[in-house]
């Protein structure tokens, strides 16, 4: 059976650590070229294109924040250069910040929304629109299970991953005629920065209510995200799908 991504052009957001290094890596090892931006983990970045280029496949790193809207469009226009065009977009980067609704600052809110939601727009817009014209592509937004369940994680966080749930299933539809594919996955919480930042007393009650007994793996996200984007799913679309270690929150 050939490789589920052989051929394919992939950008993820960043990919330097967690997640987004996991989903960079598996893509490359389904034969996939791989770039991918990152804000300032220049180590994990370099970690990354090693991995990806093990794979016999191109790796392109670029130090460019998702919020930067002049300079993404600079990136998206030069990895279509160096690539020839962008099949699939994974749309992972976020931050949290361990803020109580009633001490939360005007500059932290904007801090999350800004990354969370602004970047999803300035990343999304441009190779939407190469994706348009190459009538085929595929999108996949990395949103979370704090944006639909009573988690005890962040307002802003909650409110800019339910954000992108809005989001993808609206371009869903709106992106269907031109035969691109926009789902999402709200992942539970993962071995991660991102989840490790979280009380210790909150992972390990997660860990009881998960089915699995454990936090999520990066790999275990990236290898779902590699059928989602490929061409054998055929007919999921609009879709979040929950990747959480079966956890009964």
């Amino acid at each position: 059976m050939s490789l589920l991504l052989e051929g394919k052009k992939a950008f993820v957001t960043g990919g330097s650590r967690g997640i987004g290094q996991a989903i960079c890596e598996v893509f490359a090892r389904e034969g996939a070229d791989v770039a991918f931006n990152y804000n300032n983990n220049v180590q994990g970045a370099e970690e990354t294109v090693r991995r990806i280029e093990s794979y016999g496949v191109k790796g392109l790193a670029y130090q460019v924040s998702v919020t930067d809207k002049h300079a993404v469009k600079h990136m998206v226009t030069d990895i279509i250069g160096k690539l020839g065009c962008i099949d699939i977009l994974v749309n992972n980067a976020a931050i949290n910040k361990a803020d109580m609704f009633a001490t939360t600052t005007e500059k932290s809110w904007h801090s999350v929304i800004d990354v969370n939601v602004n970047g999803l727009y300035y990343v999304t817009k441009p190779i939407y629109k190469h994706m348009m014209r190459q009538r085929k592509g595929s999108i996949l937004n990395i949103t979370s299970i704090g944006a639909i369940r009573s988690l005890p994680t962040s307002v802003h966080y909650a409110t800019s991953k339910a954000a992108v749930i809005g989001f993808t299933k609206c371009l869903a539809r709106e992106a269907a005629p031109f035969g691109i594919t926009v789902n999402g996955i709200a992942a539970g919480i993962f071995d991660t920065d991102l989840g490790l930042s979280l009380p210790d007393k909150f992972q390990e009650l997660y860990e009881s209510w998960a089915m699995k007994n454990r936090l999520g793996k990066p790999q275990d996200l990236a290898e779902f995200a590699s059928f989602l984007v490929s061409d054998r799913n055929t007919y999921m679309v609009g879709e979040i799908v929950t990747v959480d270690g079966g956890a009964v929150v």
